[in-house]
């Protein structure tokens, strides 16, 4: 069981698991949930959202959390506007598995070490549950946005360029 399941059960969150074979080749792993669930679970590419860790203004202390579509691009200009700073990158990936807890490929939003200032793109609004990594890849939690928003203390922006 990962952090984030089991902050989930202790929170008493509804939610699904939903599990896949990861391949060790592929390294686009958002895309790859899309396409090893999108048709078993009738769902559309967009309601499957990747975890991406930011740097503020350059600096590897000051990290965020951004939930978007795993077929869409982070709006890097835009964020860093949300979060009011002059600016965003995506954080070094081994600074974003020691933070979190978590490898690249299966970060999850929930359940991380420490809770960090999280955006989520607001096109997860239009969706009853959304997906996000479960903790690891190859799982992936089937949530309401609104519940994983409540959890995280987030806010939902438009994040995608």
């Amino acid at each position: 069981m990962t952090p984030a399941i089991r902050l989930l059960k202790n929170q008493k969150i509804k939610f699904n698991i939903h599990q896949y074979q990861h391949d060790a080749d592929q390294t686009r792993y958002g895309q790859e949930a899309a396409n090893k669930l999108g048709l078993e679970l009738n769902i559309v590419t967009g309601q499957i959202f990747k975890t991406l860790i930011v740097s503020i203004n350059g600096d590897n202390k000051t990290l965020a959390v951004c939930v978007l579509p795993v077929d869409c691009s982070l709006d890097l200009k835009q964020v860093a506007k949300i979060l009011d700073c002059k600016k965003i990158e995506l954080a070094d990936p081994h600074l974003a598995q020691k933070t979190t807890g978590y490898v690249v490929g299966g970060i999850s939003p929930l359940g991380q070490k420490k809770l960090l200032p999280t955006l989520i793109d607001i096109s997860a609004k239009q969706y009853q549950t959304m997906l996000v990594s479960g903790g690891k890849r190859g799982l992936e939690i089937e949530i309401s946005p609104y519940d994983l928003a409540n959890l995280l203390n987030a806010k939902f922006s438009k994040l995608t360029t």
